[in-house]
């Protein structure tokens, strides 16, 4: 490697002759600066508890709901047969509640099991 200037060029050796030189970018370019966005939302807003409700419908079967609420969620059987009595009563029962990321999981592994799920904000 040779320094020339403000420059640096790499020499790479040739089949049967001498090197060639090849430019690389100089080591004086200026790094610009990050640029930080603003958070939008405060730290209270963050922490705010989020719900998983599963909404009632006509299509599933109440021994495969109760199924999935054990499987997805660990629940017991008595405590799935609950919410799943609850949603079949009431249209809806809370299945969880906590922090946004889990719960998004929750809902998709619901949604896989073809189960209509949504994340509610706890207010």
């Amino acid at each position: 490697m040779s320094c020339e200037g403000e420059g640096i060029t790499v020499q790479r050796p040739r089949r049967g002759s001498g090197a060639v030189e090849y430019p690389v970018a100089s080591l004086s370019a200026s790094v610009t600066e990050p640029t930080v966005e603003k958070s939008t939302e405060s730290e209270e807003q963050l922490d705010v508890p989020w719900q998983v409700v599963v909404h009632n419908d006509p299509i599933n079967l109440m021994t495969y709901v109760t199924m999935v609420f054990q499987r997805v969620f660990g629940f017991p059987r008595e405590k799935a047969e609950r919410h799943m009595l609850e949603v079949h009563h009431r249209g809806r029962s809370v299945l969880w509640s906590g922090v946004r990321e889990r719960a998004e999981l929750y809902v998709q592994q619901l949604h896989g099991y073809l189960l209509l799920a949504t994340l509610e904000k706890v207010t």
